[in-house]
């Protein structure tokens, strides 16, 4: 009985981290949305935050897909070069949240002043749309609220439950 008493507890925790993590993510994106020059060549790419649980496939995450997706995965189904990064959120539930390249095209501004221009005057800019981003940071600052909401729901209810 104390298993789902204080499973309700990891369950929540796991959000915030996931949350927390996927708001990492949106402030990288935010910070670079003008970087026209990385140390890899070329301008930021913009990173998507994934979370998977075990058992979906990867593939079924769309890529056109700006908000964090919550799927399933298996060690099984990812391809080596799938992923940039792989890190746990919560081991034993068995979420890891996943950091992705976006893959959409980068956008061409007309600047022949600038120092990363072509021999045409075009600057190749990140692939960050800004207006995208703060929808993504107020959804997952919506979602990090919920899961901080449960968690004092179930820590309330825990708290009844020994007073009894």
């Amino acid at each position: 009985m104390s298993e789902g008493l204080f499973s309700s507890f990891r369950i929540s925790a796991t959000g915030l981290s996931a949350q927390r993590r996927r708001l990492d993510v949106i402030a990288e994106n935010l910070a670079n949305a003008e970087t026209t020059r990385t140390p890899a060549g070329g301008p930021y790419r913009r990173k998507r935050a994934v979370l998977a649980a075990e058992s979906t496939p990867v593939d079924q995450v769309s890529q056109s897909e700006p908000f964090v997706q919550l799927v399933r995965s298996n060690e099984k189904h990812m391809a080596a070069n799938a992923m940039e990064s792989v890190r746990p959120v919560d081991p034993e539930t068995g979420v890891t949240m996943t950091v992705q390249d976006d893959p959409s095209p980068f956008r061409s501004e007309y600047d022949p002043g600038h120092p990363d221009a072509d021999a045409n005057g075009y600057v190749l800019k990140p692939n960050v749309n800004v207006v995208d981003e703060m929808v993504d940071l107020i959804l997952a600052t919506r979602a990090y609220q919920a899961n901080a909401v449960a968690f004092e729901a179930s820590k309330d209810m825990f708290n009844v439950s020994l007073q009894i």
